[in-house]
């Protein structure tokens, strides 16, 4: 499904996003590059960690520091301008196992030492429900890593650095979350994916019933001024949306009015200055493309100031990532 783009001049930072080369799988810069061309006017982007180009050997805790070099070089070369306007990976968002506890900081420094510039923060795989129909990472993590008290200590370290803490957590977890943004107040944790969302499993067919359960949570959450929200990941499948399953890909009209309860709800509880809006390409590639998602979010903005938009669209990724610090 191909659109027009709406307000094509509206400057997008997307602080989100994998690029990655798997058997049966890949997407990689050019990839990212031909989503970008779609008429909106993305100016940068932020990498998440998604277990891209680990090293093949090495001690286990150090095996991560390959996706960050990986990256690296692929956001030097995008500043390098030869692949076009577009500033890819300007900020990485890498993989440091927090459960470590004070054990993180050598490996968090040598991540910074890989990339300074561009290196801002560590997401570890965190999302679990015992559900067996609730799954959105290639492999599932073990439970509990939000819940040890080493997770608490990695996260301190992780502050003290001025790096900061993206989670990935269902909407069951957010509890959970809230507890950490407690425990450690002088750390800034992004909640990806609008909190998690559920709409499969033991919450299929069950909207209303889940929808204000999760409600609850944000609202909780949103209380708590070292918190954000990436607003995005709603085209997943543990979402509950079935537009995968139709004929023709829906149109963002269609997405803006599937998603509205859920993106309005946390601009309201966040304020635009706490929230941001994602692709999480090329994961969400499987319900809608990348110019008709974009097109869902300015439509559901649509009624925002101006500043509010710019907050939003690109103001705030790129104060939380510090991306006007970085090389271009």
């Amino acid at each position: 499904m191909r659109e027009d783009p709406i307000e094509p001049a509206l400057p997008i930072v997307d602080p989100h996003h994998h690029l990655w080369d798997r058997e049966g799988e890949r997407y990689l810069l050019d990839d990212l590059l031909q989503d970008t061309s779609t008429g909106h006017a993305v100016r940068a982007t932020v990498f998440v960690q998604c277990g891209a180009m680990y090293r093949a050997s090495g001690p286990e805790e150090e095996r991560s520091l390959g996706e960050t070099e990986f990256i690296n070089g692929i956001a030097a070369a995008s500043a390098s301008g030869a692949y076009g306007p577009v500033r890819a990976c300007t900020g990485i968002v890498g993989f440091v196992d927090l459960t470590l506890g004070d054990r993180v900081t050598p490996l968090l420094e040598a991540h910074l030492a890989t990339a300074r510039a561009r290196f801002r923060g560590v997401r570890n795989r965190t999302a679990w429900h015992p559900s067996p129909a609730i799954r959105s990472n290639l492999l599932g993590p073990p439970p509990g890593p939000l819940e040890d008290p080493r997770f608490v200590e990695g996260a301190r370290r992780l502050a003290g650095l001025g790096l900061v803490l993206d989670v990935w957590a269902y909407q069951t977890q957010l509890p959970l979350v809230a507890a950490l943004a407690r425990a450690v107040p002088e750390l800034t944790v992004v909640v990806n994916h609008c909190g998690g969302p559920l709409g499969v499993g033991p919450f299929a067919g069950r909207r209303e019933e889940g929808f204000a359960a999760w409600r609850r949570e944000v609202l909780a959450l949103a209380a708590l001024p070292n918190t954000l929200m990436k607003l995005g990941g709603l085209a997943m499948e543990v979402g509950g949306h079935d537009f995968h399953l139709r004929d023709l890909p829906p149109t963002s009209a269609e997405l803006a009015s599937a998603w509205r309860p859920v993106i309005q709800t946390l601009i309201e509880a966040f304020g635009a200055q706490r929230c941001m809006f994602e692709s999480n390409f090329p994961v969400d590639k499987g319900m809608c493309s990348y110019g008709v998602l974009w097109n869902a979010f300015k439509r559901l903005a649509a009624g925002a100031g101006e500043e509010e938009r710019t907050a939003l669209f690109s103001g705030t990724a790129t104060r939380i990532y510090r991306l006007d610090e970085t090389p271009s």
